[in-house]
């Protein structure tokens, strides 16, 4: 079978599966019950009929626009592609659009109880029949819909005929506009309201252009700077020093020479698995007007204690605590990925060790450093939970946007107003990063064959990781017994006494009448926060990695614009966030909100920037010939993608997995206003027991989670493996 007859049986199992959905899977969202209960009903009450019952018994003729688009496309497919491709492409981009758009449009305008808008109902009157929010049977349909959409474009010459490249394309674009450039715009839009509901352009500038803003006052001896300049100066702080130290491990970890790779990894990765304010708790433990440092400076020199550590200083120290391991991350894949022929080949030309490693090595780590910079930069600027806890008198735009939302003066439109600003921040660093490393090249994995050894660095290099790095992780080792600590311990400050209670207040578990009962308060969250992430890790890890071959190895029109829109997550406080989805998704078309469905596409579209950034990273190390070689030998491009390409992206793909993973079970702002008593999770429990102040609750389940999640990260570490480069390994000094 040619590959051109699978791809034309492809799209036709696309299409005859959106029928399918179309007919037999219930169209509107499921309010109560599962889909399986649903399936017997499905030509039955309209709630649970699918788009065709819905279409002839119960008034919603709309709906036909989807089988139209369907019927039209399966028609295109019956033509000989080799005969007729234009005419299949134009036959498979018109009834991709009528039933895409009729869907959506029908979907916006048409409510729950008639048309969503008033001039609609003035135009065409009154309607018997509004509608609910999409479900199973409308997601099959637009799915089949828009992979036909790609395949259309393809044959019209769109992605050089490629018809996974072009349905890839197509798919992404649609999952980021509707699940993250709708919400956010939609909570945007906002800020160019008055307060009389007046559509204004000035309403920004008058909201956002004053001194408490922009202020330059900082510049004298007692002034302070505007909120927009604390913000920027933070995050240009915390990514210059997370990517630094970030580099230093990373480089300790793989070219000391040494067999501390493996500890120095685990403990650079404690920080990422730990909940958000436990960093704080730590540090205030230690800094904090009560803490250990204070109290020692008080015994020994007599100093009184203070407040000192809160402020722009307790901030950074947090987010550097926080935000290093992601740079670690990024850049352990990286130094991997250089090429130890071309070190050996500067050797060979008389080059000393140092020589080679500030000319040949280090260049070849900008991809990595450039990436490691702008997703440090990007999440200081999102960072609300250090802010909140350590900020004192500091304020920046995230703290100022959660005040505007919940604060005693409610004021959504100044909350989008400081977004613009943080998005605009956001904005100029990514066309600097892309700036700094457009016109060169980074290859250094290709098809030639390269078993040399990976270089040892320099003594004086490795003196600087060791003299920087090593305290900082002696650091990470003393807050984390804190945290481990403060679990054990009666009531941290007054009674040190040894206890197990608060384990068994959180998770005990009982034999019944039925037998075994999860006694404990906090199983519910831990089972919910746990079934969520898993099924949101493996997809945003997937779509993150895809996004990044499709940005590396393609060529479409509005291609930064489909990256800036990747990394817009990262660039939006998980607040607002959260705002902007109960606000897009709390009515139809797509009405999510109360279920656990949101809260997972809130964690893998949270969480998608670091797998496209860490994917992007990894391919500008990889030459194309592999894919060309590929191709030249008949493979099709999903198995170029699944057998050449994916093994050698190892070390991305762990960094996705485990970010997401473990960012999902942590994450705090983005999903406090998405959670429901049915769906509580394991931050929003934490965060209540330590508001009633049970902090050796709180403690003892922050102790669970950060073994659970450590051993969690072994598991997908050892699962996914190491790339194979062919490379010999370097000798362990003892």
């Amino acid at each position: 079978m040619t590959a051109a007859l699978r791809t034309q049986r492809a799209l036709t199992m696309w299409a005859l599966l959106g029928l399918l959905s179309f007919g037999f899977l219930p169209w509107y969202f499921l309010q109560q019950g599962s889909l399986a209960a649903a399936m017997p009903a499905v030509w039955a009450g309209p709630e649970t009929a699918s788009a065709l019952m819905q279409a002839l018994q119960h008034g919603r003729p709309w709906l036909w626009f989807g089988f139209a688009g369907l019927c039209t496309c399966l028609i295109g497919l019956i033509a000989p592609v080799a005969v007729y491709p234009k005419r299949q492409g134009v036959l498979l981009v018109c009834g991709a659009m009528l039933g895409l758009l009729g869907i959506t449009l029908s979907g916006f305008a048409i409510g729950a109880v008639g048309w969503s808008f008033e001039f609609l109902e003035q135009s065409f009157g009154p309607i018997a029949q509004g509608q609910y929010g999409m479900g199973w049977g409308a997601a099959g349909v637009l799915l089949s819909l828009t992979i036909l959409l790609g395949a259309g474009l393809a044959r019209l010459g769109y992605c050089r005929g490629d018809v996974f490249i072009a349905s890839a394309v197509t798919l992404c674009v649609m999952l980021l506009a509707l699940f993250v450039v709708y919400p956010v715009c939609r909570s945007l839009a906002s800020a160019f309201y008055t307060e009389a509901n007046e559509l204004s352009l000035m309403a920004v500038w008058d909201r956002i252009g004053t001194p408490r803003i922009w202020s330059l006052n900082c510049l004298n001896a007692t002034g302070r700077c505007g909120v927009a300049w604390n913000t920027l100066g933070l995050a240009l702080a915390t990514a210059a020093g997370t990517t630094f130290l970030g580099t230093l491990i990373a480089l300790w970890a793989e070219r000391s020479g040494t067999r501390l790779g493996k500890p120095l990894n685990a403990l650079a990765l404690m920080p990422i698995i730990t909940p958000p304010f436990v960093v704080g708790l730590g540090l205030i433990l230690l800094f904090g007007r009560s803490g250990l440092v204070n109290q020692a400076l008080e015994w020994a020199f007599g100093i009184p204690p203070t407040r000192w550590f809160y402020g722009v200083f307790g901030i950074w120290l947090a987010q550097m605590f926080a935000f290093t391991p992601i740079a670690f991350m990024i850049m352990r894949g990286v130094v991997q990925g250089v090429s130890p022929s071309l070190e050996e080949a500067s050797q060979t030309l008389r080059a000393t060790r140092m020589q080679t490693f500030w000319r040949i090595t280090l260049p070849l780590l900008k991809p990595g450093l450039a990436n490691a910079f702008l997703v440090g930069f990007i999440e200081s600027m999102a960072d609300f939970g250090n802010p909140i806890i350590l900020g004192g008198q500091f304020s920046v735009l995230s703290t100022e946007i959660f005040f505007a939302i919940v604060g005693a003066a409610i004021d959504p439109g100044m909350a989008a107003a400081l977004s613009l600003v943080l998005t605009v921040f956001a904005l100029a660093v990514f066309v600097i990063q892309r700036q700094v490393l457009s016109g060169a090249q980074f290859t250094t994995v290709s098809g030639k064959g390269d078993a040399g050894i990976p270089l040892n660095l320099p003594p004086a290099v490795l003196n600087v990781c060791r003299g920087i790095a090593g305290p900082w992780l002696a650091f990470t080792l003393v807050v984390y017994v804190f945290a481990f600590a403060g679990g054990f311990v009666q009531t941290w400050g007054r009674d040190y006494t040894f206890t197990l209670n608060h384990f068994k207040t959180a998770f005990d578990v009982q034999w019944g009448e039925f037998g075994w009962v999860w006694a404990g308060t906090a199983w519910n969250s831990l089972f919910n926060t746990l079934s969520l992430s898993a099924m949101a890790a493996p997809v945003c890890a997937g779509l993150g990695l895809l996004m990044a071959w499709l940005l590396a190895r393609t060529e479409f029109k509005g291609k930064n614009a489909f990256e800036f829109a990747a990394l817009l997550t990262f660039a939006i406080p998980g607040t607002v966030l959260g705002v902007s989805y109960i606000l897009a998704f709390n009515v139809p078309p797509v009405e999510l909100t109360g279920t656990g469905l949101v809260i997972v596409l809130c964690f893998i579209f949270r969480n998608l920037p670091v797998g496209v950034r860490a994917g992007t990273a990894a391919f500008k190390q990889l030459d194309r010939s592999l894919d060309e070689a590929s191709v030249m030998l008949r493979a099709s491009t999903l198995t170029t993608l699944r057998e050449v390409v994916l093994p050698l992206l190892k070390p991305a793909l762990v960094a996705a997995l485990i970010y997401s993973f473990v960012r999902s079970m942590t994450t705090v702002s983005a999903v406090i206003f998405l959670v429901t008593a049915k769906y509580e999770l394991a931050t929003t429990y934490i965060i209540g027991r330590v508001g009633n102040g049970d902090y050796g609750v709180a403690l003892a389940y922050c102790t669970v989670l950060m073994a659970l999640m450590g051993f969690i990260t072994v598991v997908i570490q050892r699962w996914v493996g190491k790339r194979e480069l062919g490379r010999r390994e370097m000798k362990a000094s003892t």
